[in-house]
């Protein structure tokens, strides 16, 4: 399912509540074989098959999906998975339906997928469901629709399909399909992470350590994000650094901190790589810098996150002890983030310009950065581009405002209400 959002950063930015780009799909289970046989003897699975015995159909699929005994071919292995599903092989369904949605030895059909991932589902198998709700919530080969895929991905989850109580999870989080809460997304990401799924673990912790309808508990939120990080996702490395670097539920330690970057970087987190390159490089062990030295020098370094956090520094005095309120400075870093291509630094500069706050006036300006945070998928971005073409005098385009109100209120976190709400009226009124 889903997105990495933007949301006010702790140090360095913990990420917001993340799920993958397109919806984590489960990949082939070839290893789930019905039996330990080696296939020396591929005819007489063949005439097992032929007599309609569904084990020896899959394992022919296997055989053939894998090369095991026999010259790898995808598209015999096809035809032996989707024997097996009509023999009611719950597996067989799966694996007929990734190989169509992937287009593996079949031409790649999601509409047929769909169909073998309907019946897996139906024989009660969670991969199936997950797969099925994937499809529904990516629009491949059906309708998009947010509510059916959120009913599969509930059904995966009864069944301890981790992933499927994790992007349930994640739905509730920003409410799509259905009501925001993250009161029910603490519940499945709970039921994720006791099924040893990884991000359900790290989006736990996260909801802890940000205090989203639950008592703020950093204790808690590195017990998440440590289980997550041990579980080899990045994210929950990374946000395990950002504790320990800026000493949040635990004493503030360096080493430990560039400990876990590295992990994260290890595992394909890029902000890991950035923030561990920056310990490395600049910072002896047993020299902590501040918070704001290392913000200024991860910015300067192209993390587009420490770049926003420190624009909002400078809206109060309150945020960091070595800054003061100064709004021209805080333009400065989104500007810099924007330049990064970080879509809500755009949209910040935007505002700025568009009511002079620490900047000249510039509508035009100010259209011009709404116009590239909204490219960059920033729903508030969309929002005021929105809002430019329901208002201005001199550019008012209702048809236009009725879109990229619709693009925010669909990107946003939680439901920007203000963006669905100006969009249902356009829609009402005929634009």
């Amino acid at each position: 399912m889903k997105f990495i959002k933007s949301a006010l950063p702790m140090f360095l930015a913990l990420g917001a509540i993340a799920g993958c780009s397109s919806t984590s799909s489960v990949s082939v289970n070839e290893d789930t074989v019905k039996n330990d046989e080696v296939y020396p003897e591929i005819a007489r699975l063949v005439q097992a098959c032929d007599s309609n015995d569904a084990d020896s159909c899959f394992d022919l699929g296997y055989a053939y999906g894998t090369g095991r005994g026999v010259k790898q071919d995808y598209s015999k292995a096809s035809t032996y998975y989707e024997k097996a599903c009509s023999l009611n092989v719950k597996e067989g369904c799966f694996n007929s339906g990734l190989y169509y949605s992937k287009g593996q030895g079949v031409t790649q059909d999601y509409s047929k997928a769909k169909i073998y991932y309907e019946k897996g589902c139906s024989l009660n198998d969670g991969d199936g469901c997950l797969n099925l709700g994937n499809l529904y919530n990516d629009g491949q080969g059906v309708k998009q629709d947010y509510h059916k895929a959120n009913a599969y991905y509930e059904k995966a989850c009864s069944l301890n399909n981790g992933i499927g109580c994790r992007n349930l999870g994640i739905s509730y989080s920003i409410g799509e399909g259905v009501k925001q809460d993250y009161s029910k997304a603490k519940t499945y990401y709970e039921k994720a992470c006791s099924l040893n799924e990884g991000l359900g673990c790290r989006n736990l912790g996260y909801l802890y350590a940000n205090g989203l309808d639950i008592k703020r508990d950093y204790n808690k939120a590195i017990t998440y994000f440590e289980k997550s990080c041990i579980l080899n996702n990045g994210a929950g490395c990374h946000n395990l650094g950002v504790l320990y670097g800026t000493g949040k539920g635990v004493k503030q330690n360096m080493t430990t901190a560039k400990l876990f970057y590295g992990r994260a970087c290890d595992l394909g987190e890029q902000m890991g790589c950035n923030n561990y390159r920056i310990l490395n490089e600049t910072y002896p062990d047993d020299d902590i810098p501040s918070e704001f030295a290392l913000l200024v020098q991860s910015c300067n370094s192209g993390v587009s996150k420490s770049c926003i956090y420190l624009a909002h520094a400078y809206t109060s005095d309150l945020i960091l002890d070595e800054v003061k309120k100064d709004y021209s400075k805080s333009a400065t870093y989104f500007e810099k983030a924007c330049r990064l291509n970080d879509g809500s630094g755009c949209a910040q500069l935007g505002s700025y310009l568009a009511s002079g706050l620490g900047v000249k006036k510039d509508h035009r300006k100010a259209k011009n950065y709404y116009e590239k945070s909204c490219n960059l998928n920033d729903d508030i971005g969309c929002f005021l581009l929105g809002n430019t073409y329901y208002h201005s005098n001199s550019i008012q385009n209702k048809i236009v405002a009725k879109k990229y109100n619709r693009k925010a209120c669909a990107l946003s976190l939680g439901g920007h209400e203000i963006a669905c709400a100006r969009y249902r009226e356009l829609e009402k009124q005929g634009y």
